[in-house]
């Protein structure tokens, strides 16, 4: 098998369109409507789904909350609101019934 042999110019030439190619033209991750980006096992009870919603829920209003704290004006008042609506949601899921047994 002969090499193949190429001028430095060609060789720089393939090299910039190969380099430019990789970071202007990535390729696209494939990605799936029917694939969630996670999923819940089925050992894991309602109940327990609720806790960890209800703890994602607080840690996510004492982000808000904190996050306020350091803001001003329209933005603090955004922060404070969305604080709010997570409280809101927050609420709602503690007064739900049980689902044990379900």
């Amino acid at each position: 098998m002969k090499p193949t042999t190429y001028s430095d110019k060609e060789l720089d030439s393939e090299a910039a369109r190969r380099a430019l190619d990789y970071y202007l033209n990535p390729t696209a991750a494939s990605t799936s409507v029917d694939r969630t980006p996670w999923t819940v096992r089925d050992d894991v009870s309602p109940d327990m789904v609720d806790a960890h919603v209800m703890n994602l829920l607080r840690s996510a209003a004492a982000t808000a909350c904190e996050s306020a704290s350091h803001q001003q004006g329209n933005v603090r008042e955004v922060m404070y609101a969305l604080m709010h609506m997570i409280n809101m949601a927050r609420s709602l899921l503690e007064q739900r019934p049980s689902q044990e047994g379900v």
